[in-house]
Formats: C-alpha cells, structure tokens, sequence
C-alpha cells in the first residue's frame, strides 16, 4: 500500500504600498487572484482599502501620510501567522525592533522608501514592494507577491507601468 502525496497549500499574499490615494488599474489587476492581501502604509484614503478588500482578506497598516479619519486609526505594526510563517508588517523599517528574528518574525514587509526590495539577513526575509501610488522621483511603479509554502517564504515584485 502506497501512501498518499502530501503537497503543502501554497498561499499567495500580494503587497501593496505608498499608494497616497491612487488604486491604479494596473495594480489591481496584479493582485487579483491573491489569497489575501497586505498594504504596508500610505494608503491616505479608505477607498484605496475598499478597493483592495474587494479582491481578497487585506491587512494594512498606518503610515507616516495617513492623518485622514479613515486611516489614522489603523495600527502601525501588525503581526500575522499564515501557515507556519509570521509576518511583521510595518510601514517604516526604522520601526523594526534590532532582532525580528528573535521575536519569532520570519518575513518583514515595509513600505516608506517607495524603492522596491527583497533581502535577507540573519535568516528574515525583508520586502518592500515599493510604491503603487503616483510617481516619484524616478522609482518604479511597483507592488509585489510574498508565496508562502509551509515554513518556507519567497518573495517577488513587478513593476506594474511603463
């Protein structure tokens, strides 16, 4: 008798930040199909998180230019557990504590800079989508897609305009 193949659930969780009002077609596009969604700061209005809980279970933090009614209530740090991964999200990564991997962190997710980023140090995938809101300076336009497998965690970003 054989046994049966275990395959692991893979969970997709797009990321999203610095959107400073703007829900751009192309990003909404590249979300669809996520299992759940993350948006690390500056979203500056509550339509921008209508739109993205309309595609799939979204978490989101407050940034530095969320001062609006809608937005100034969220929190500024949120941890989360999916599978066997937990996931810190913070807008700045000024905010992050000296040992996330201590404090049992395996991914970090941040916004801020508007520079899209993927590293790893001491074992915590770092991932700044960079920025899907207006332009600026000459950073790409850009969201990304952290997979999740079990305990494993890999991360990607796209640039979402020309």
């Amino acid at each position: 008798m054989t046994s049966p193949t275990h395959r692991s659930q893979v969970t997709r969780i797009g990321l999203i930040s610095d959107t400073h009002n703007l829900v751009r077609p192309e990003a909404l596009q590249y979300l669809a199909g996520c299992d759940a969604i993350i948006h690390a700061g500056d979203i500056c209005n509550q339509a921008v998180l209508d739109a993205l809980a309309r595609i799939a279970p979204l978490t989101a933090v407050r940034g530095n230019n969320d001062i609006g009614e809608a937005v100034a209530s969220l929190p500024t740090h949120v941890k989360l557990t999916v599978q066997q991964v937990t996931i810190l999200v913070v807008h700045d990564i000024a905010d992050v504590g000296d040992d996330p991997r201590r404090e049992g962190i395996d991914v970090v997710v941040t916004g801020h800079s508007h520079k899209p980023a993927i590293s790893e140090r001491d074992g915590v995938l770092f991932v700044n989508p960079g920025s899907a809101g207006p332009r600026r300076f000459k950073l790409p336009i850009s969201a990304g897609m952290l997979i999740i497998e079990g305990s494993h965690a890999s991360a990607t970003f796209e640039s979402l305009v020309a």
